[in-house]
């Protein structure tokens, strides 16, 4: 393929906007004539339609996926005192929330193929000194592709631990037939913009199979209110929007097949960077689907990669370029963290390459075009 001119790279999200246009802007206008735009009609409905999307008996919408996490921690009282198990090869937001909730994360080494929280790793910190206190561990689907749950499941088990899931990149992910998000005691969900269901501003979601818990995170996400302007207990503002949620249940409706897609051009890059002498592509384990919210790669030279691909019109990009134990916001809690060699080795060899549901494959073969040229 000639390298001269480069195919368009479709802006996203604005190109899903523009693939669901019209009836977005039905829906906003059907939310904008009801009347009712904190918690209407809106909102409920997304919330039963996204429960069942994720087989799950409750969905409670909040104002962001930060959100999400510090509402379940607070509805399970995990605060001061309380550690909260991790991974650092994430985005801060995971580690954030659990700091605003006032507990204190610890960090906990990956599996370097799934890149996801390793459950050897998780049993060797809660079988040290450093596990004392740790009440939960959120398990992060890191890019589109889901922890090993049942092992984590099996270690929180044994050591009177809740395990929480982090689904903020896993949309569509399942792990043994299993949405992502049914399966830990509860679940967060951004709807950020770029996210696999995103919406058109900020949003997020919890879900869960527990009906007290989610009792309990309906009433603390508003002010901690039972009955109106009463707070029962201490609580938070924090609302998905009525008319983010009538764009969410818009393009809630093709999101299986977005997915699809995503995995379709995950598919053709895992066949052309075959054999690639300088890039790994991602994995995905037995027993996983992988919902492909990014494609990230391993490369040794990736900063001279990543310059060569954007010299060429690749927009190529880092998630992210330091886990959060290397950021100075954190360093303090590196400290009362174990070593984390696999986050570590990998965290300087990662390159996100373009990929969402409106690209081409012209787009796809033009970046392996670009890479193998620099493999020359």
């Amino acid at each position: 393929m000639s390298l001269s001119t480069s195919p368009v790279f479709s802006a996203y999200p604005l190109e899903d906007y523009r693939n669901h246009k019209q009836a977005i802007d039905d829906s906003l206008a059907r939310a904008l004539e009801h009347g009712h735009y904190i918690l209407g009609n809106e909102v409920a409905a997304f919330e039963k339609e996204f429960a069942t999307y994720t087989q799950t008996k409750h969905c409670i919408g909040v104002a962001n996926g930060t959100d999400a996490i510090e509402v379940i921690l607070r509805a399970l009282d995990i605060g001061p005192n309380c550690k909260v198990a991790l991974p650092s090869h994430t985005a801060v937001a995971s580690a954030s929330a659990i700091a605003r909730a006032g507990a204190t994360p610890v960090f906990v080494d990956i599996d370097l193929e799934s890149r996801t929280i390793c459950p050897h790793a998780l049993e060797s910190l809660l079988s040290s000194p450093l596990g004392v206190n740790v009440k939960a561990v959120l398990a992060v689907h890191i890019y589109g592709h889901s922890c090993d749950l049942a092992s984590l499941q099996a270690v929180a088990d044994k050591h009177g631990v809740i395990l929480l899931e982090d689904c903020a990149q896993a949309h569509g992910a399942t792990f043994q037939s299993k949405p992502v998000g049914s399966i830990g005691r509860a679940a967060a969900f951004s709807f950020y913009p770029t996210k696999n269901l995103g919406a058109i501003g900020d949003g997020g979601g919890i879900t869960t199979n527990d009906d007290e818990l989610a009792n309990r995170m309906n009433i603390i996400r508003q002010y901690g209110w039972k009955d109106r302007y009463i707070s029962a207990c201490e609580g938070v503002n924090s609302r998905l929007d009525e008319l983010q949620a009538a764009i969410l249940r818009v393009k809630l409706q093709s999101l299986s097949r977005s997915i699809l897609q995503r995995r379709k051009l995950a598919t053709l890059y895992n066949e052309l960077l075959n054999g690639s002498s300088i890039v790994m592509p991602p994995t995905c384990k037995s027993g996983c689907e992988h919902a492909y919210h990014l494609y990230v790669v391993r490369c040794s030279k990736r900063d001279a990669l990543m310059k060569h691909l954007l010299g060429h019109g690749v927009p190529a990009a880092l998630h992210y370029p330091a886990a959060i134990h290397q950021q100075p916001g954190y360093y303090h809690i590196t400290k009362q963290s174990p070593a984390l060699p696999n986050t570590d080795a990998l965290v300087k060899e990662i390159l996100t390459l373009p990929l969402q549901p409106y690209l081409s494959e012209e787009a796809i073969r033009f970046t392996c075009a670009v890479i193998r040229e620099f493999e020359i």
